[in-house]
């Protein structure tokens, strides 16, 4: 039986059931602790005696998602049908529409640790390749063109500070997931006088109706692939017979059902792929919430999919890429002779003129046009880059 069938009398056809069904199996362990918390609400008004109280916990303890049926309109009406008798009378005082967003906000706060815990064992990952090639020289490059020499630990440093942004994003979502709507009811409370959480929303209407938190997530995913992406691209190019700066290893890396001598780097060209499919459930819940009058509409479950798909693809794509960078075999001399390339240190050449008083865009035109004549040469090697292994070992205490 539908939760609200006290009103409708007619069956649904069954086009329009199987089109309203909600897909929230992912939520079944949040919405149940949700329950505990409301059954524990509602215990302590006296609505539930201490009986009763015992019997909900020990049932909701056995649900498991075993237990969910195909006729089962979401995993809140399933909860109600395993409660038996008491599945009567634990809505009293609650809505869907605060039930539902408690639940899902239980989720966004799981998904969000997980996401720091995994984006941790990357970083750590490319501290440990950053501390071992703190002194290998790498080209540095800008519109994709040899630049000024850089090394291959500095050059890590740059990924891991975007995760370390990401790091931080997580952590601002869940802050933003962690007030309870629970008692919000349909959008205006209850009459019931049930406790309320210590940390609930200040107003009902915004509880039931806000999606900030889902948007704020499903941001972090999104900046966080774009960061990928960008690893991945490089990746890509360090791999690639043009660039030989290094080899992927097998155990991250797919051949060719055609061509044997392939090797593939698909964890790489997969992650920056789905930057693009990141970008697009974001934007698709800022299209969706934009237009919705308050409080609740049934528009908002597509926030739903969005979440677990983001949250499945964090998961998935976290840990394949530390496997592949920490397995990542560099080739430390063609990067060497890349980066010994005498016209790289033409800006260091213009400099030191600087150093002697010549000014800086006469000094670059002097260079420039020794370059042109070919026959630029290179002032002694200086430093430019501080400590890098300093820079290391203070990044592994921040992700310690």
């Amino acid at each position: 039986m539908k939760l609200w069938s006290g009103r409708v009398e007619a069956s649904l056809a069954p086009e329009v059931s199987a089109f309203l069904d909600a897909e929230d199996a992912e939520l079944l362990p949040y919405d149940l602790l949700g329950t505990l918390q409301h059954a524990r609400r509602l215990h302590a008004a006296g609505l539930l005696d201490d009986d009763e109280l015992a019997d909900v916990e020990a049932r909701l303890a056995r649900i498991g998602p075993d237990d969910l049926e195909a006729g089962d309109e979401d995993v809140h009406s399933a909860i109600e049908r395993l409660l038996g008798p008491l599945g009567r009378k634990i809505h009293a005082g609650r809505s869907r529409n605060d039930q539902v967003v408690t639940a899902h906000r239980l989720y966004v706060i799981d998904a969000c640790n997980e996401a720091t815990a995994l984006l941790g064992d990357l970083a750590r990952a490319l501290l440990d390749r950053a501390a071992a090639e703190a002194e290998t020289p790498l080209p540095g490059y800008t519109h994709l063109q040899r630049a000024i020499p850089v090394t291959v630990g500095h050059h890590l440093l740059a990924w891991v500070e975007m995760l370390e942004r990401d790091r931080d994003r997580f952590v601002f979502a869940r802050a933003q997931a962690e007030p309870s709507p629970l008692g919000a009811g349909a959008l205006a409370g209850s009459t019931l006088t049930l406790p309320m959480p210590a940390n609930a929303m200040r107003n009902s209407i915004d509880a039931v109706a806000d999606r900030d938190f889902v948007l704020d997530y499903l941001y972090a995913c999104a900046v966080l692939f774009v960061h990928l992406s960008r690893i991945g691209e490089e990746v890509v190019l360090w791999t690639s017979s043009e660039f030989g700066f290094a080899r992927l290893p097998e155990n991250a890396a797919t051949g060719s059902s055609m061509m044997p001598q392939k090797l593939n780097p698909d964890v790489a060209e997969l992650v920056r792929g789905k930057a693009g499919t990141a970008i697009g459930r974001l934007t698709g819940l800022l299209a969706t919430v934009k237009g919705l009058p308050l409080a609740y509409n049934s528009d908002l479950a597509e926030d739903k999919q969005a979440t677990f798909r983001a949250h499945r693809d964090v998961r998935l794509a976290l840990p394949a890429l530390t496997t592949l960078v920490a397995g990542l075999e560099l080739d430390t001399g063609r990067m060497a002779a890349a980066a010994a390339d005498p016209v790289l240190r033409a800006t260091d050449a213009a400099e030191q003129l600087v150093e002697e008083g010549v000014p800086f865009r006469d000094a670059h035109e002097q260079v420039a046009a020794t370059v042109r004549a070919g026959t630029f040469e290179p002032p002694a090697a200086r430093a430019r880059l501080g400590d890098v292994a300093a820079a290391v070992a203070a990044a592994k205490e921040r992700w310690s």
